[in-house]
């Protein structure tokens, strides 16, 4: 089985969001990674454009780097959805974040728009993943790439770059002895 690492980067605001303001996704970077050679079997990346809070707030666009223009000309969920679905038809995978909240958004805003769910509940929590591997405190991408002394690579809070950087992170485990199978976690769909 190969692992989906996915990573989402989602509307926000620094302080005083708008009244009644709901976080939508913005960028779904995801990469398959092939457990038993360590590869990288494809990647996956496209900008979703929110539709309840479509302006992007100055921090969040500092925060990401990512622009106006390239959500307005962004997939809707349904479609950036349909090409994680087509993704994981293409290679027997588990989903896998780091921590919880790209699960949670994901299904939260699947469900407020009437958009199917693509996965199973199994779901793999990297974040906790690597804190019990190596008997350490629960940290972000960042600290553990620091950790294990890997550089990162590319823009951090872009979907796609942590989505690489993670699967840096999940390729040292494995080659430390970490067996992920014993840390798949279920929950209700």
């Amino acid at each position: 089985m190969n692992l989906l690492i996915m990573d989402l980067e989602a509307t926000c605001y620094e302080k005083s969001p708008p009244p009644r303001f709901v976080s939508e996704t913005i960028e779904i970077g995801a990469v398959m990674l092939d457990t038993t050679k360590l590869s990288v079997l494809t990647e996956y990346q496209c900008f979703v454009r929110p539709v309840l809070f479509p302006e992007l707030s100055p921090f969040c666009r500092d925060l990401t780097s990512i622009t106006q223009q390239e959500v307005n000309q962004g997939l809707s969920l349904k479609e950036a959805v349909y090409g994680l679905e087509t993704l994981t038809w293409q290679h027997q995978s588990l989903f896998c974040s780091w921590g919880h909240y790209d699960r949670k958004q994901l299904k939260k805003e699947c469900a407020s728009k009437g958009v199917p769910y693509p996965f199973s509940a199994k779901h793999l929590n990297l974040k906790e993943a690597h804190s019990s591997f190596y008997g350490v405190k629960k940290m972000g991408m960042r600290g553990a790439l620091k950790h294990l002394q890997i550089p990162l690579v590319g823009t951090h809070h872009r979907g796609i770059d942590d989505a690489r950087n993670i699967a840096k992170i999940v390729q040292r485990m494995i080659q430390d002895g970490w067996n992920w199978l014993n840390y798949v976690e279920s929950y209700e769909k």
